[in-house]
């Protein structure tokens, strides 16, 4: 009779683990779900942040860039300095963006004799310096080695005739955005003293 007494209640307790085992596996289920909406959800936000900082970037390295001088150490340091860097010296929460992939490009101005349209070119020869740019400027302003405009944009580095797209790097996991590209944000803005000091010296 004690065994019966007891056998509703070991059905009741057998019953008890079944439903928390379940509960269990809908929990599993559900926190899959709520993790990959979360991390789905932090991965755009960044893309988008990515989008809007590297053009920000570019228009800081344009600005540093028309008014300094165009030698490479300065260039470097305008990198360095554009990129909102972080202690390594990298874009903060922009990998793989370094300054490497900063590429800042020195443009000249052809007029066509015939309609007189302008157009912009890569320099024919970089100046030995900026009084050397500013003297040829002064001389005649649509020369193919007179710098007119200062042009940045974000490449994939090590590809010099082509700008080609940075891959974007996936922070975050449940997201696949393995085959996107970072957009080839670009600012061209007018040089401006390029570092030239009224009366310096030539070259």
């Amino acid at each position: 009779m004690l065994g019966n007494n007891h056998q509703p209640y070991r059905r009741f307790k057998s019953l008890g683990r079944k439903q928390r085992g379940g509960a269990a596996i809908e929990f599993a289920l559900l926190a899959i779900i709520f993790l990959m909406v979360i991390f789905g959800v932090l991965e755009m936000a960044r893309l988008i942040y990515m989008i809007n900082i590297l053009q920000e970037v570019t228009r800081r390295a344009g600005k540093m860039a028309a008014n300094s001088n165009f030698d490479g150490d300065t260039r470097n340091a305008i990198r360095s300095k554009a990129l909102f860097p972080d202690t390594k010296g990298n874009l903060v929460f922009g990998a793989p963006v370094t300054p490497a992939h900063l590429r800042i490009d020195y443009l000249s101005i052809a007029r066509d004799g015939g309609t007189g349209a302008l157009t912009p070119q890569a320099i024919a020869s970089m100046p030995a310096c900026p009084a050397q740019n500013y003297a040829t400027c002064m001389a005649n302003p649509y020369h193919a080695s007179c710098i007119r405009l200062v042009r940045v944009r974000i490449c994939q580095p090590g590809d010099a005739d082509n700008c080609t797209p940075v891959p974007y790097k996936m922070q975050f996991p449940f997201l696949d955005l393995s085959g996107l590209k970072l957009p080839r944000s670009e600012t061209i803005i007018p040089a401006n003293t390029l570092g030239y000091k009224v009366g310096a010296g030539p070259c």
